[in-house]
């Protein structure tokens, strides 16, 4: 697996190259398709005596979606560490979620040696029903045309869940989607993060308010 590391307002040393290579080893059994990582350090340093701090971002691309694992510390090791263990406990879920699918696929499968079709809803046809298609006596029923609509609107439902902007970066990065649904964990605010050029994101948060009519009856 090649690797690449950059860092924006701060040196790459080799004693940091040689920790990430050692790291690298710890992942690479996780991922195995993967192909390259990319390791971004940047330095970050604020006015008002705020202690600097360094930001790690690990990029995992390969054959799939790309994988994303980012962490602050005041120390650039530390961080390391702790974007590596969310970059491993990504891959472990979705290597997780694999073997599920695998074990337990979706959808209709015919079991050998019984002749039969499971998940899907089928029933045998009476003896009258393949004596009327064998004899072409099979009534004609005239069903009412749904009255067409040139937009097609499919609605899909899913169960909330709270997590900061940051986790919800990493999600969206995981699934290889544009955007991603949340609920934000500091403002308990139903929000969506989405790609914008390169590596840029944005948020976009409703602040949730009462109707007018509720507002002035209470």
């Amino acid at each position: 697996m090649e690797t690449s590391i950059v860092g924006v307002g701060v040196g790459i040393t080799d004693r940091f190259r040689t920790v990430v290579e050692e790291k690298l080893a710890k992942v690479q059994p996780l991922a195995a398709k993967a192909q390259r990582l990319d390791v971004k350090v940047t330095h970050r340093a604020y006015r008002g005596g705020r202690v600097p701090d360094e930001t790690v971002e690990l990029t995992l691309v390969g054959k799939g979606p790309i994988i994303r694992a980012e962490a602050v510390d005041g120390d650039k090791f530390v961080a390391l560490d702790l974007a590596v263990d969310k970059l491993s406990e990504q891959l472990r879920r979705a290597k997780e979620k694999r073997v599920d699918g695998r074990q337990h696929p979706r959808g209709p499968h015919f079991e050998k040696e019984t002749g039969s079709l499971t998940g899907i809803d089928v029933e045998p046809a009476s003896a009258d029903v393949l004596h009327a298609v064998a004899t072409g006596t099979v009534p004609v029923q005239h069903e009412e045309e749904e009255p067409y609509s040139p937009v097609v609107i499919r609605t899909k439902s899913f169960d909330a869940e709270w997590m900061t902007v940051e986790e919800a970066v990493d999600r969206m990065e995981l699934v290889g989607h544009d955007f991603f649904l949340f609920v934000d964990v500091r403002t308990d605010h139903p929000s969506v993060v989405y790609r914008r050029k390169g590596w840029d994101y944005g948020v976009i948060a409703l602040e949730t308010q009462a109707p007018p009519t509720q507002a002035l009856a209470s």
